[in-house]
């Protein structure tokens, strides 16, 4: 790697010139940490950087640089196009197209105007399993050093900092559920190809295993190559597992991590679900983390938050109490959690594939409730009296769900509940699945309505957002309804589920 790594390239047509110092968008630390970047580039001899910027969708969106335009980047930001922000999960443009304001009433976003990447040196990886590759998150703002409104990892930042006013830092726990299939075929046809709004047919693939022997030793053996290289792939990219498991499903596995602060895990949420898809490419295998897929016998896949409020200066979890299943901070956090379990729907379950699980004894939650130890309840305590380590596990969400869309929901309500002194009814005693409790939305159009209504996340998120993503949803939902009728007895449905997030997530 060439001696301009120390500074920057000129010429490359990579941000404009020194905007990260113009307008401060580096803290005293990531400016440390860019420095060990340079070195590790340099010493690693790496020929390109993935700058990732994470979409509404929760998903990657990356451009490829040189070293050099990266290391440009740190300075200059880099340039990328706007229009991901009008794209739905079809990648089709769901807003009207070249409006003022983008159709959301921003006005930066007239045009389909490019906004800039500024990357985060604390994220940054060298990937194992690609050639001379480092991987980095970054922030989007637009040309005049405005943060973009729509970025889910700024609205996270901002909930994490509302915390932090109050001397509390937030930490979870992520809990995945994934399938791991085998494509039939090598190749791609060209009608899986589709084209923007109208995704193509659905990759066709075969069980890895026969499924259904929860937590078989043997079972999951018998795909140990798969479950080794995910393993080693993960700790390589510094995020080891806690634990692996075999599930319910044919090639379904349960993935834990220890807990880790909020930004941090909703990255690493990112990062995770990028390093299984590329190991189980890479083995001629594909990794999904759609919900429901529409496939024989396959089980509903979940993803459960972990979480628990640690005071900043002495480290104490202000959930954990010595006498009762949980501190009055926590019962007030829970009762948040609650109070806005139906708004926050949405952010958890962003898909129409993930609501058919809200049924009774599915292991899934199907009304909001609370409890101990008990899985059928929408938010189990796990810990108690005494325990340092008592936490609270959110099983509202999908494995498909926008990580720090999801976090902000989940600190603003509890928050809400902490800030009201509001307090939970009681916890369940034996089964949640016969409680006097209100039901979920058992539809994802039945989410979006609760969350247009809400007064509470339009209060918390604002306008733009929530009404950016209503329309999304809305967008989204016409397309799944026309495919709905077009099927015989709504066969449609699964079949277009298929196609849009198969693949896709």
């Amino acid at each position: 790697m060439s001696d301009r790594l120390a500074g920057r390239s000129a010429g490359l047509g990579v941000g404009s010139s020194g905007f990260v110092a113009t307008h401060g968008l580096h803290s005293d630390a990531q400016r440390a940490a860019a420095g060990e970047v340079v070195r590790q580039i340099r010493d690693a001899g790496l020929r390109t950087v993935r700058l990732i910027v994470v979409d509404q969708h929760g998903i990657p969106r990356a451009k490829y640089l040189s070293g050099d335009a990266f290391v440009s980047s740190l300075e200059n930001g880099s340039d990328f196009s706007g229009a991901i922000y009008s794209l739905d999960t079809a990648n089709g443009v769901f807003p009207p197209a070249f409006a003022a304001g983008g159709g959301f009433g921003i006005e930066e976003m007239t045009g389909f105007p490019d906004v800039t990447l500024v990357p985060d040196p604390a994220t940054f990886r060298v990937l194992p399993f690609a050639d001379r590759t480092g991987w980095i998150l970054s922030d989007p703002y637009f040309s005049n050093g405005k943060p973009m409104p729509l970025d889910g990892r700024g609205l996270l930042r901002r909930e994490l900092a509302r915390l932090a006013e109050r001397g509390l830092e937030l930490y979870a726990g992520i809990e995945v559920e994934l399938y791991v299939t085998r494509p039939a075929a090598a190749s791609t046809r060209f009608d899986e190809t589709g084209q923007p709004g109208a995704p193509g047919k659905a990759l066709e693939v075969e069980p890895i295993e026969r499924g259904y022997q929860f937590l078989s030793d043997s079972r999951m053996d018998g795909f140990a190559e798969a479950v080794e290289a995910i393993r080693d792939g993960l700790v390589d990219v510094g995020i080891p597992p806690r634990s692996i498991e075999n599930e319910w499903g044919p090639g379904q596995i349960e993935i834990t991590f220890s807990p880790m602060e909020g930004l941090a895990a909703a990255d690493a949420m990112i990062l995770f679900r990028s390093t299984v898809k590329a190991i189980c490419a890479r083995l001629g295998l594909h990794a999904t983390f759609m919900c429901w897929p529409a496939l024989p016998n396959f089980f509903p896949s979940g993803s459960h938050l972990h979480q628990s409020l640690l005071e900043i200066e002495s480290g104490r979890n202000v959930f954990a109490d010595d006498s009762v299943l949980l501190s009055p901070t926590g019962r007030r956090f829970v009762a948040g959690l609650l109070d806005h379990a139906r708004e926050m729907a949405v952010f958890g379950d962003p898909t129409t594939n993930a609501y058919a699980r809200f049924r009774p004894y599915s292991f899934a939650p199907d009304r909001i409730c609370w409890g101990g130890d008990n899985r059928g309840a929408l938010i189990r305590v796990q810990g108690g009296p005494g325990d340092a380590g008592t936490h609270i596990e959110n099983r509202l969400s999908e494995p498909a769900a926008n990580p720090y869309l999801w976090l902000a929901a989940n600190i603003a309500a509890g928050l809400d509940g902490i800030d009201r002194g509001a307090d939970p009814p009681d916890p369940v005693e034996g089964d949640p699945y016969v409680a006097d409790a209100p039901l979920l939305p058992q539809s994802l159009a039945e989410a979006v309505d609760e969350l247009e209504q809400s007064a509470f996340y339009r209060a918390a998120f604002g306008d733009p957002l929530v009404d950016y993503l209503v329309m999304m949803k809305r967008a989204e939902l016409e397309r799944y309804n026309k495919a709905a009728e077009d099927g015989p007895d709504g066969s449609g449905r699964s079949d277009w589920e298929m196609r849009e997030y198969f693949e896709l997530y």
